[in-house]
């Protein structure tokens, strides 16, 4: 079977459904073909070796992908964020429009939502089905961002009932979105809900840290958040638990590693607390390179704001730290909430609780070592119990191979 795997970010974009994923399609015996845009997430910034160009072609894991032209945004600016997702729509567009007609079926990973609207346009006229896989439900998760005002959010909420009319099958990643877009009208038997795996990896013959980030935990107790740096995390909550943390027990240390919208501002913050020594920012590194980051910490953390989109979305944070094996403190809600807590691996209190995330840091770290290696071991049981990449593909390849 012919598969076009569209979606707006890919490698080497830090995107969850990568290459990888691409490649397990192609393992299982299809011909898989990759149409994304030129890589700049999460900062806008182009990555080094790349220019806009009106279309381009390239080779990743033997894997062929079209790069499309957009409008590389990704800051604080709404209409700058509209023009990004609207300019990958109507490349999207024209490319399945002329394109689309070789393929037997299109996989689209969503958000954004406009890469599923353009695919619902030209699948519509080459008369070919398509699926639909949901990480964040929109437009609940546009709202809770802050990025668009309630007119454009009733467009959203539109939009979205165009394409899971025309959808074959909708993937949502947990049971509590499934229930919802049930309760929105998706009838319940096009919806298969499939848990995302981790992308974690372990580490390759003489990988080690980035040299400013081994410095920067020598003789500490690093607690690490890595990833987005943006709204929805809200990570003040986590820089006032871990400061005040650090006065308790001076070897806590917070390091926040990644980009985005809000990591100025938070250092803006840090500053003005004086709180230069409990809390670093380190500059985005591969991935690979992030998991060697995980693997040196003491303790990970994650937080998002209070929202109801968060009860019944996983991010896919949660899955990676238990991969990780290490004790978490999340301020959280949710389904994701109940993962972590049943795990034995976390502490998990209400988002926005910094008070509560403060006294989950001191409990951990008044731990032994011994005793926080047993949580960890606990984190990283849950996982390979319950979340597995040749589990969730499997289950993909079936729905896929259902539709023709």
């Amino acid at each position: 079977m012919r598969i076009l795997y569209l979606t707006q970010w890919f490698d080497p974009e830090p995107a969850f459904k990568d290459a990888g994923f691409a490649r397990a399609l192609a393992d299982a015996g299809h011909d898989v073909e990759v149409a994304t845009g030129f890589p700049n997430y999460p900062d806008g910034k182009l990555y080094p070796g790349y220019r806009i160009r009106p279309y381009r072609t390239e080779t990743i894991k033997g894997v062929k992908v079209h790069r499309l032209w957009l409008y590389p945004s990704h800051d604080a600016s709404s209409l700058k964020r509209i023009v990004n997702y609207l300019s990958f729509f109507l490349s999207a567009l024209i490319f399945g429009l002329l394109r689309g007609g070789r393929y037997d079926l299109v996989y689209i990973y969503h958000p954004p939502l406009t890469p599923a609207l353009a695919a619902a346009l030209f699948c519509k006229v080459h008369r070919k089905p398509f699926i639909v896989e949901i990480q964040d439900l929109w437009p609940d998760s546009v709202g809770a961002s802050g990025m668009a005002n309630p007119k454009i959010v009733r467009v959203l909420e539109r939009a979205c009932s165009f394409v899971y009319r025309r959808a074959a099958r909708i993937i949502p990643q947990s049971n509590g979105m499934k229930a919802e877009l049930i309760r929105r009208g998706v009838p319940a038997d096009r919806l298969a809900t499939i848990f995302n795996w981790a992308t974690y990896l372990p580490p390759a013959p003489g990988q080690k840290l980035p040299d400013t980030i081994a410095a920067a935990f020598a003789g500490h107790l690093n607690l690490v958040y890595g990833g987005n740096i943006g709204q929805a995390q809200q990570l003040g909550v986590l820089v006032d638990a871990a400061v005040a943390a650090h006065r308790t027990n001076p070897a806590i240390r917070l390091h926040l590693v990644g980009g985005g919208i809000e990591r100025d501002p938070l250092q803006q913050k840090v500053r003005d607390m004086g709180a230069d020594d409990a809390v670093h920012f380190h500059n985005p590194v591969p991935r690979d390179i992030m998991d060697r980051v995980f693997d040196a910490a003491d303790i990970l953390a994650m937080h998002l704001k209070h929202d109801p989109l968060y009860l019944i979305t996983i991010p896919s944070k949660t899955q990676h730290y238990l991969a990780c094996g290490k004790p978490i403190v999340a301020g959280l809600p949710g389904e994701a909430a109940d993962i972590l807590r049943q795990s034995g691996g976390a502490i998990v209190c209400a988002p926005g609780d910094a008070e509560a995330m403060t006294q989950g840091l001191e409990r951990i770290a008044a731990m032994t070592t011994e005793q926080r290696r047993a949580m960890g071991a606990c984190s990283r049981a849950c996982y390979d119990e319950n979340f597995s990449m040749s589990s969730a593909v499997a289950k993909t390849v079936q729905l896929i191979e259902e539709q023709c």
